[in-house]
């Protein structure tokens, strides 16, 4: 899975150039230093959520989501009316319950970060229906965790066309 494979490579990025800055600055030098035990955690809790969208069993996406959470889709699939769809969670989840066909969500992991009961996961994703590539983005995933560990508590993801995938960083789709 492309999720666990992020990893290794997060540890072992090279520095940007001096003019990048932003969140392409934060993530390398995130990525200097080893992942602690606590971001460890929050990265496997993504890569159950990535399963989860990949599985066939539709109710273990459930497990793996807080219910009061909130999704917000921004979408550009049609550069001429991009839009934000906001999706609570629960809503997702019935939806998510009656679907068919096959999914799979591959994510890279830029940025993981830890405080306390909260940690946010972002980076690029590609996202395939019945094994044909639909769209990527990024994805910024918020966990929170409680008594029975870390869960996606609110989602925020990019959506644009097969052909804008390197330009968003999800580079491998032009190997597939």
């Amino acid at each position: 899975m492309k999720a666990l494979l992020a990893l290794p490579a997060l540890i072992a990025a090279a520095p940007l150039p001096a003019q990048d800055q932003g969140i392409e600055a934060t993530a390398v030098a995130e990525a200097a230093a080893p992942l602690t035990d606590a971001q460890m955690e929050a990265a496997g809790a993504v890569d159950a959520f990535m399963a989860a969208i990949g599985s066939d069993d539709k109710t273990l996406l459930a497990r793996h989501m807080d219910p009061r959470g909130t999704i917000f889709i921004h979408n550009r699939m049609d550069a001429a009316n991009p839009r934000v769809d906001v999706v609570p969670v629960a809503q997702h989840l019935e939806r998510w319950a009656a679907r068919t066909g096959d999914y799979e969500e591959v994510m890279e992991y830029d940025v993981v970060r830890v405080e306390g009961d909260m940690a946010q996961v972002w980076g690029p994703y590609s996202f395939r229906y019945n094994g044909g590539l639909t769209h990527c983005g990024i994805n910024s995933i918020s966990l929170v965790r409680g008594a029975d560990g870390w869960k996606v508590a609110n989602t925020s993801f990019s959506m644009v066309p097969p052909a804008q995938c390197a330009e968003v960083g999800a580079d491998w789709e032009a190997a597939r």
